[in-house]
């Protein structure tokens, strides 16, 4: 990826040695100088990173640039990291912050949304693919666009909840240190998100047991 190619230029180049630690380690390990312990870090979360700018900016080389920007900020913030939450809820939360700031200044208008490739995560027993019948095919890939416009017919904070809960598999805790809110507020709009995709499926007549087949 670029971002972090541009990002390697700025690092020296250290031991070839592959690390294979615990993130904390790697934190540690980067806050006392280690350029290898931060690249790590990097090969194993830009591509997160990468797709939580996108589904922000709606556009891959905003995205890279959201990424390269995110990326850079972290490293020289990196001295300031507490381990208090995971190290990519921390990025998670910088990379987010700079693609909303970009979407705010104009560069791009469009909301978050949920494409056919999100929705695949998020409800993989429905979408599976190369089932051999074809009207079961027909009937998931109807209820995969339904999935995607209730998620983006939910309010911003609920549907980002539910993003981060179901698509990016982040804990409760995490989800309220990334977006600085409290547990509860999580835990109210995960559920109140889920209860209106549930009842929007439902009047377009899909049952919950369909979206689970």
């Amino acid at each position: 990826m670029e971002a972090v190619r541009t990002l390697g230029s700025l690092l020296e180049v250290g031991d070839a040695q592959e690390v294979a630690q615990p993130d904390p380690v790697l934190v540690r390990e980067a806050q006392k100088g280690s350029h290898r312990a931060f690249e790590e870090l990097i090969r194993r979360y830009s591509e997160r990173a990468y797709r939580a700018a996108y589904r922000v900016v709606r556009d891959p080389q905003a995205a890279e640039d959201v990424l390269q920007e995110a990326l850079i900020k972290a490293y020289r913030s990196l001295r300031k990291f507490e381990n208090r939450s995971s190290f990519y809820t921390w990025l998670y939360r910088i990379t987010v912050n700079l693609a909303l700031d970009r979407r705010r200044r104009g560069r791009r208008g469009v909301n978050v949304e949920w494409d056919d490739a999100t929705s695949l995560q998020a409800e993989p027993n429905a979408l599976t693919p190369d089932s051999p019948n074809p009207e079961i095919e027909s009937r998931r890939g109807q209820i995969r666009r339904l999935v995607a416009e209730g998620a983006q017919a939910l309010p911003d904070g609920q549907r980002e909840v539910l993003l981060l809960r179901e698509v990016e598999g982040l804990s409760y805790e995490e989800i309220a240190e990334s977006m600085q809110i409290s547990k509860g507020t999580v835990m109210s709009r995960l559920h109140y998100a889920r209860r209106k995709l549930v009842a929007f499926l439902e009047s377009r007549g899909v049952r919950p047991e369909d979206a689970s087949e």
